[in-house]
């Protein structure tokens, strides 16, 4: 492992999520001298990485992380063919659709298409949600047991609200019954008032490279048997245009 690289890296993940932090912040932060940190992060707002607040002495993400993010999301087969199928589904729903994709521990929404009411609604596109605590992660660990048991034995699992499951035991057990019957779900476990159905996404190999889900209002849930139908559908079409020959893939 190269250490700048290493540490350049763990500047940027500290100030994901709009965070803003001071010099001193980072440090204590990434438990590294102010100098040493000072060096990083002049380098990286340099490229346009990081960017200085006007008038503070914070930083933030700056513009270049943006036009990367774009490009990845340009690359991503999955997400090309998952727009037409999520704008569908959210037609025949009513609710905003998420496709989302795992990233180490958390999933990362790399499509967000909002519910069509006309509603006001924030773009969800770059969150990341604690894997365990997400329908859409559930949908995927379910059928990737190497991700699954990676997460498992870092217990105790983190905690969003009360609803949260924090038992690896629990956790197994309701990734068995997933992937029995291809459908994820989450009640109040991320954010409060919100639930969530999911459906994993295959490609020609097998694997389990996304998912694809709703967001349902608690005061809505459970989700009748039509919106389930709906969302197995989607998740099904999307693996079919990857190449997968069954759904759920056979684990």
């Amino acid at each position: 492992m190269i250490q700048s690289v290493d540490r350049a890296i763990r500047v940027l993940t500290a100030l994901q999520g709009a965070r803003r932090m001071t010099l001193s912040e980072l440090a204590g932060r990434l438990e590294l001298p102010p100098s040493t940190v000072h060096g990083i992060v002049r380098t990286l707002v340099g490229h346009g990485m990081v960017v200085q607040e006007h008038g503070s002495g914070r930083y933030q993400l700056g513009p270049a992380v943006l036009r990367l993010g774009n490009v990845y999301l340009d690359t991503l087969e999955l997400r090309s063919k998952a727009i037409p199928w999520a704008e569908d589904l959210a037609r025949r729903t009513g609710c905003s659709v998420r496709t989302g994709v795992l990233l180490l521990d958390d999933v990362v929404i790399i499509h967000h298409e909002p519910r069509p009411d006309g509603s006001r609604q924030m773009p969800e596109v770059g969150i990341v949600i604690p894997a365990h605590a997400s329908a859409l992660g559930k949908a995927i660990l379910a059928f990737d047991h190497d991700a699954a048991s990676r997460l498992v034995s870092a217990a105790p699992l983190r905690s969003m609200t009360g609803e949260t499951i924090t038992s690896p035991i629990d956790l197994k057990q309701q990734l068995a019954d997933i992937g029995a019957t291809g459908l994820a779900s989450e009640q109040d476990e991320a954010v409060l008032g919100e639930c969530a159905l999911a459906g994993p996404v295959f490609d020609s190999s097998g694997t389990a490279v996304g998912a694809i889900g709703l967001v349902i209002p608690s005061a809505n849930w459970p989700a009748d048997t039509v919106t389930r139908d709906a969302t197995r559908e989607a998740a099904r079409a999307i693996s079919r245009e990857l190449g997968a020959t069954t759904w759920p893939a056979r684990i």
